[in-house]
């Protein structure tokens, strides 16, 4: 099984990075502005839009603010298993590090993967950072 964990740090406040990761229905808007240009969320499943033009539905497994974590498995025909979680964890009062793990069957589909998280982690600092960050 393919694994692999990749990390940020994000020059803001732990409870911004938090309340922007656990609005799993407008993470095009919040979290990863340009990488996610669409979403729409029915309360289980996300569908997104990449600026790539890729689409993916994501089921939502978990949204723990004990833990600031979000888990999601993507829904698709080329993956027999994936999983994901992005967690944040303060560093002081005004940073703190998101954290995106995956795992993911067949193998051969993390050399498309992973390019996409570590995109999405500067996409989440881009955002978070930004002046006319929501």
């Amino acid at each position: 099984m393919a694994y692999f964990q990749h990390e940020i740090r994000v020059e803001v406040p732990a409870s911004t990075a938090w309340d922007a990761l656990r609005d799993v229905g407008n993470l095009h808007r919040r979290l990863v502005r340009g990488f996610v240009t669409d979403c729409t969320f029915d309360g289980e499943t996300r569908h997104l839009r990449f600026a790539n033009g890729v689409a993916a539905a994501e089921r939502i497994v978990a949204v723990s603010d004990a833990d600031r974590r979000v888990s999601w498995s993507a829904i698709s025909e080329r993956l027999s298993h994936h999983h994901a979680s992005a967690r944040i964890v303060a560093e002081g009062d005004k940073a703190c590090r998101v954290v995106w793990t995956v795992d993911l069957l067949p193998d051969a589909m993390a050399p498309a993967i992973e390019p996409m998280v570590l995109a999405g982690l500067q996409a989440i600092r881009a955002t978070l950072e930004s002046p006319a960050a929501p």
